[in-house]
């Protein structure tokens, strides 16, 4: 057998077992939550927190922002956060680029994630072309196809400025026509009309694709379209002012975080003097507070800030893939969301 063929077979091996996502529609999480609420601890915490959210969705002036940071969607939570749009649960979401590109878009166009069911040295999955994240195998020439499909995509834009919404519409525009997974939570929002933001969006499998999209439009000698990052911080924050009573599910913390935070202040810079702090705000994150990092200040931190509210607010100290789908099972089979208008707030920009 060729070396080749051994890299082939071994490789297949390790890409054995995919990773499948939780459904949170399966099960009922309230009699578990409702337990929750009479313990201690991180458990008492959940249980407070999946009743803010339960507040969120209860709340007729209220828009939920859905934050995510971290590897969720590939750890097994995507199907989690698209039913949340299916639904009309969230409203528009803020991002890191690994989850919307590398996470979702990718599975989005027919590949998957697998478990490592062992872990050999990592320069042995690097010689076989497989990507890691902890315990979560990625097929590299998979993620390629990605990068490539991004890249097609912006050649066929207009060259101009475009916010990471209006590029990550036109990804689910694109999945809608070619995609092979009814659950991605980037065609689901384009359907319904829930805007994404990334604002870190090129730091992800975009930044390759676009960066090539870039070069080869300079050697060509044609204009080339851009993300404009200033744009994304106005939209969201045009979101924020017209909102009004906003409530907050972030899972992580980071530059998404930080960035749906700060509208109130970018607001208030606008001349919005009236604008409200978010009114809700539940934040899960295994974060450690004492470094003074984004990620791991306090949504009572942020109330300084003037960003928050300090009445509804929980920090749930815990791993987001073992306590998001409680938090979401509850809430959808509480029903809360069947009476809620949909925002559409991705009309805002047409």
């Amino acid at each position: 057998m060729t070396q080749s063929a051994i890299n082939d077979t071994r490789k297949a091996e390790l890409l054995s077992t995919v990773v499948e996502h939780i459904d949170i529609t399966s099960f009922d999480a309230r009699p578990i939550i409702d337990a929750m609420g009479k313990m201690s601890f991180t458990s008492r915490d959940l249980a407070r927190a999946t009743g803010i959210y339960n507040q969120m969705l209860e709340d007729p002036d209220c828009t939920i922002f859905l934050v995510i940071a971290g590897s969720t969607s590939a750890g097994g939570c995507m199907d989690a956060y698209a039913e949340l749009v299916r639904s009309g649960m969230v409203d528009a979401i803020v991002a890191t680029g690994a989850s919307i590109v590398d996470m979702d878009f990718f599975e989005g166009l027919g590949h998957k994630h697998y478990q490592a069911l062992e872990v050999p040295d990592d320069d042995t999955l690097r010689s076989l072309l497989i990507d890691r994240i902890y315990d979560t195998y990625i097929d590299e020439e998979q993620l390629q196809d990605c990068d490539f499909t991004i890249n097609k995509i912006a050649n066929a834009l207009p060259p101009q400025a475009y916010s990471s919404r209006a590029f990550i519409r036109e990804m689910g525009k694109y999945l809608v026509e070619h995609g092979k997974k009814e659950n991605s939570l980037v065609k689901l929002a384009y359907e319904h009309d829930v805007p994404i933001f990334c604002p870190a969006f090129v730091d992800s499998s975009a930044g390759f694709g676009l960066v090539k999209h870039q070069v080869d439009c300079m050697k060509a000698g044609r204009p080339y379209m851009v993300l404009d990052a200033i744009a994304d911080f106005r939209e969201l924050t045009d979101i924020k002012v017209k909102a009004g009573t906003s409530g907050l599910l972030m899972i992580g913390g980071g530059v998404p975080k930080n960035f749906i935070q700060d509208t109130v202040v970018c607001a208030e810079i606008l001349g919005h003097d009236d604008v409200e702090v978010h009114k809700y705000a539940v934040q899960i994150t295994v974060a450690d507070v004492r470094d003074g990092a984004c990620s791991s200040s306090t949504l009572q931190e942020a109330a300084s800030w003037g960003k928050v509210n300090t009445g509804i607010e929980q920090m749930v100290f815990a791993e987001a893939g073992s306590v998001v789908p409680l938090l979401a099972s509850d809430a959808y089979h509480r029903g809360h969301w069947k009476n809620r208008a949909r925002r559409a707030w991705g009309k805002l920009f047409d």
